[in-house]
């Protein structure tokens, strides 16, 4: 299947739509996150939604910053290796998780206490603001079938 609308004509008829995603990213990036946090949380959440677009976007981003061939393999199965990915790096894939599956199953606070064990208040926050970013920008992809290749 073709593109529905080809990906800069999209942001061309609505350039608010790429200007509020550029804009929680941007709260991301000021957060001072190390850039390979950054890509295992858009490639996490893009595994869940699916978006071919924005897994290959990412993970070739994440290469090309000097992530491990291996981190990138296991991703989807990251809470079953040991090791591999550290506490703090455990504790934002589980974030991601839970937001971007949020539609399934309640946020509880046992789940924010564990995370705020790693990061504070406005880590947190910016956090947030990168998943819901990358969550927008997986729907674009996927609502117009942008192509991967």
């Amino acid at each position: 299947m073709s593109e529905r609308i080809p990906r800069q004509q999209i942001y061309q008829l609505q350039p608010a739509l790429a200007k509020a995603l550029l804009s929680l990213d941007k709260a991301a990036a000021d957060s001072h996150f190390s850039p390979l946090l950054v890509h295992l949380v858009k490639l996490r959440a893009s595994q869940l939604n699916g978006c071919a677009f924005c897994q290959r976007m990412h993970a070739e981003e994440a290469r090309s910053d000097g992530e491990e061939q291996l981190r990138l393999d296991l991703l989807a199965a990251w809470q079953e290796v040991d090791g591999l990915f550290n506490e703090r790096e455990r504790a934002a894939l589980l974030w991601t998780e839970i937001l971007t599956q949020v539609a399934t199953a309640p946020v509880h606070d046992s789940q924010y206490a564990a995370l705020a064990e790693h990061y504070s208040e406005k880590e947190i926050v910016d956090l947030t603001s990168l998943i819901i970013a990358i969550n927008g920008w997986n729907r674009v992809a996927i609502a117009f079938h942008l192509q991967p290749i």
